[in-house]
């Protein structure tokens, strides 16, 4: 019946992620370490694929982004919303009805 899929589909992502780290201009001990994940044999497959694709084609790599400035928005994106008040916490209690009913007469 053949491999299973799913093995398949996570060597196919890690060749994947290799690839994109090579291109990237990262090191292969840094895409490990971004990944670990990922199967180590994987990422390398895809990083000396891409690489001697790279060297055949004469092809520069694309530096990545800064790391923390891809961090800070995410992190500000997941703060959960501040607490909503409580229906009975905005009802005024029964001693502050008393006093309130004072204050009008």
């Amino acid at each position: 019946m053949g491999p299973d899929p799913r093995v398949l589909q996570r060597e196919a992502d890690g060749k994947a992620i290799g690839g994109a780290c090579r291109y990237a201009l990262r090191g292969i001990e840094d895409c490990y370490n971004l990944n670990a994940k990922a199967s180590k044999t994987a990422i390398f497959a895809g990083w000396k694929d891409m690489d001697q694709y790279m060297r055949d084609n004469k092809m520069e790599g694309q530096a990545p982004a800064p790391d923390k400035e891809e961090k800070e928005p995410v992190a500000a994106a997941r703060k959960p919303p501040p607490p909503k008040e409580k229906a009975a916490e905005a009802k005024p209690k029964p001693a502050d009805k008393t006093a309130a009913k004072s204050e009008k007469q």
